[in-house]
This record gives C-alpha cells, sequence and structure tokens, in this order.
C-alpha cells in the first residue's frame, strides 16, 4: 500500500523522514517535527506505516501553518508576478529569464537561462572522425 499525503505518493522502501521530503514544500527538520507530533517512529519505513499513523501525518500536515505542493507554487509566482508588476529589479531579471540574485552571468548561469549556448563552437557536435 502507497501511502499519499498531499498529493504525492510516498516510496515505499524509504525511511519517513526522508519520504515526507519527497512532499514539496517539507525538507528534513519539517519532516522530523511532524513526525514528532504524530509520535511515530523514525526508524520505520513507509510500508511498515499503518493506515491510522498515515492519516495522522496527513490531518497534522493539513493543518500546519506551513504550505506545500500547490499552494507553495501558487505564493511563489505571485511573488515573482508582483515583483514584475511593481517593476522591482528582480522581476526585470525574472522576466528575462536571467539569475536575480547578482550572480555573474559572463559565465555559469545555464541553469536560470535553460542550458543556452551562444558562442559559435561551444555545444556543437565534434566533427565525423577521418577515415
Amino acid at each position: 500500500m502507497a501511502a499519499r499525503i498531499a498529493g504525492v505518493n510516498l516510496p515505499d522502501n524509504k525511511k519517513i523522514p526522508v519520504a515526507l521530503s519527497y512532499i514539496k514544500g517539507i525538507g528534513r527538520t519539517k519532516s522530523l517535527s511532524i513526525l514528532s507530533q504524530a509520535k511515530v517512529d523514525i526508524d520505520k519505513r513507509v510500508k511498515e506505516l499503518s493506515e491510522e499513523e498515515v492519516n495522522i501525518i496527513r490531518t497534522i500536515i493539513d493543518k500546519s501553518d506551513f504550505l506545500v505542493e500547490g499552494e507553495l507554487d501558487r505564493q511563489i509566482h505571485a511573488n515573482i508576478k508582483r515583483l514584475k508588476e511593481i517593476g522591482a529589479y528582480r522581476g526585470s531579471r525574472h522576466s528575462r529569464h536571467l539569475p536575480a540574485r547578482g550572480q555573474r552571468t559572463k559565465t555559469n548561469s545555464r541553469t536560470v537561462r535553460g542550458n543556452v549556448r551562444k558562442t559559435t563552437t561551444s555545444g556543437k557536435k565534434p566533427a565525423a572522425q577521418k577515415t
């Protein structure tokens, strides 16, 4: 039985603190605090959880004040949209798909730009070998 919490199927063979971190918005620290509130052993694996324990964890996550999954995504996108609308520098960097936190752009900004290679030779396939 795969445990489904906050719309995410947790992997069966992982320990619970690691498996809870598969939910966006929950890291190792929050998962450990959730498990201590639920009084669930942190050495158990997901497949060893009873239905009752899964329901307790689910209710703690639902009633908690931190955002997970879709709510978190909506808040992040709303913040970026607000930055764009007020004309902030960070908003303009987001709209141009460039780094927004002061990183250099001459090199090393491939992640946010989508791995774009604009020079002539970089990223080219090697020429066919001579026979």
